[in-house]
């Protein structure tokens, strides 16, 4: 009987148990993972914190699923890995043997060097017990710093606005989120997120973290020399690979696990999916554009398992990702983000950006200089059709056509205002022409 071991029990893991089950019933299947007893949402985590929900309804399964499907859970860590001898120790120095190992470890919590770090009531946030930890060291307090303007950065100043508690956001970036969006976009942000009630404070950075006598965090310094007073520091810099245990492992690594487009590693038998995983060679997706080698999102990670199960019943499949999307929020405004959207213009590309006069909706357009074929496509409070923005950019579709078709992609709630009566061009494009195909009337 094969055994197959996945270590880690996030979205990537436990879609590759669900998928060998379902193909293979006479596997043995072992997901081992210290975090928690079952599988839980990793995004629903701020919205127990916010008291939307409890840990209970981020299970996507009951408890009995894993026992009728034989899928065994282990809670553990796993301390080495010896590919010679095929199996893993565990913390408790119990010894498991493999036939095929899934190394499916997420990411920790980047960060940074600064001075102060290992005081009390500094962290990320990234799983459970970040979760737990965090609702410890919020409690009763009077200020806090969340340090980043990503988006783990955001969930952290929405959280701890939630409880009422002043907050800080330092972002040493000239506009919000600026590695990733135009600063039209970053404004927007910017005074939302303020309107919100949030201190964000741009061109702003962390020097130093102080604590006080029994070694909590009592305020932080930033490196213009000003002191802020706070309990608690957010880090929301961003995440990295899990891996450090696999250093002595033999597995190759890179900042993740290195992988070709079969997740396979440099050791025979040997996997490595979802937020843990680096491409050798950046994988295509269907409209053309090169991937992140490393990507680390929810959606991508499900895509890992569901292809990787079929290798391991047998039928090795490439990993082949369609359009990139992505998706997230800043407080109540809605992002949605389709194929390649970098904050600056690549130089055979141009733009179309248009801004609803109340400041709180934006639809951007990156399309190509020569032929006009849409690359791209970002909005702010607008809801699009996922399947609409997919095929104009796979099928590379030339912005005249696609901003003529645009109601089919208006996925706004019924009875919302209608923007796509009101879009208007701003930047290079023929703007009588524009003028003439929309309505500006409110």
């Amino acid at each position: 009987m094969k055994h197959i071991i996945i270590i880690g029990n996030g979205i990537a893991g436990i879609t590759t148990a669900r998928h060998v089950r379902q193909q293979d019933d006479t596997a043995r299947i072992t997901v081992i993972s210290a975090e928690s007893e079952h599988f839980y949402s990793r995004t629903a985590l701020m919205y127990i914190y916010m008291g939307h929900m409890t840990y209970e309804h981020t299970k996507p399964y009951e408890d009995w699923f894993w026992k009728k499907n034989r899928i065994e859970l282990v809670r553990g860590y796993v301390e080495q890995v010896d590919t010679d001898a095929r199996r893993i120790r565990l913390n408790d120095d119990t010894w498991l043997a493999y036939d095929a190992l899934v190394i499916a470890t997420g990411s920790v919590s980047s960060t940074g060097n600064w001075p102060g770090l290992d005081s009390t009531g500094v962290q990320g946030l990234y799983g459970l017990p970040d979760l737990e930890s965090m609702g410890h060291h919020t409690s009763n307090i009077d200020r806090a710093v969340v340090v980043g303007g990503g988006l783990i950065g955001i969930e952290l100043a929405e959280m701890l606005h939630s409880r009422h508690i002043p907050v800080t956001m330092l972002v040493r970036d000239t506009h919000y989120w600026s590695s990733t969006i135009p600063a039209e976009e970053g404004e927007l942000i910017r005074r939302h997120v303020r309107r919100h009630g949030v201190d964000l404070q741009l061109k702003a950075e962390l020097k130093e973290i102080l604590a006080d006598e029994a070694g909590h965090v009592r305020a932080i310094v930033t490196t213009d020399e000003r002191e802020i007073a706070c309990q608690f520091v957010g880090l929301g810099v961003g995440v990295t690979p899990n891996i450090s245990f696999l250093k002595t492992s033999g597995i190759e690594l890179g900042k993740g696990v290195l992988v070709n487009e079969y997740f396979e590693t440099n050791i025979p038998d040997v996997y490595a999916i979802g937020d843990c995983n680096e491409f050798r060679v950046p994988i295509t997706g269907t409209d053309g554009s090169p991937r992140k080698a490393i990507e680390q999102i929810w959606y991508t990670g499900r895509m890992h398992g569901e292809t990787l199960a079929q290798t391991l019943c047998g039928n090795r499949t490439a990993y082949q990702p369609g359009v990139f999307f992505n998706s997230a929020k800043f407080f109540d405004i809605e992002y949605q983000t389709y194929g390649t959207m970098n904050a600056k213009l690549a130089e055979d590309e141009q733009t179309y950006y248009w801004e609803h006069p109340n400041g709180q909706q934006c639809l951007r357009i990156n399309y190509e200089a020569k032929g006009e074929g849409v690359v791209g496509i970002h909005a702010f409070g607008l809801r699009l059709r996922h399947a609409v923005c997919e095929r104009w950019i796979r099928e590379h579709c030339p912005l005249p056509e696609v901003l003529s078709q645009f109601q089919q992609a208006d996925f706004n709630p019924e009875f919302s205002e209608n923007y796509t009566n009101q879009l208007q061009g701003k930047g290079p494009l023929r703007k009588n022409w524009l003028q003439r195909l929309f309505s500006t009337a409110n």
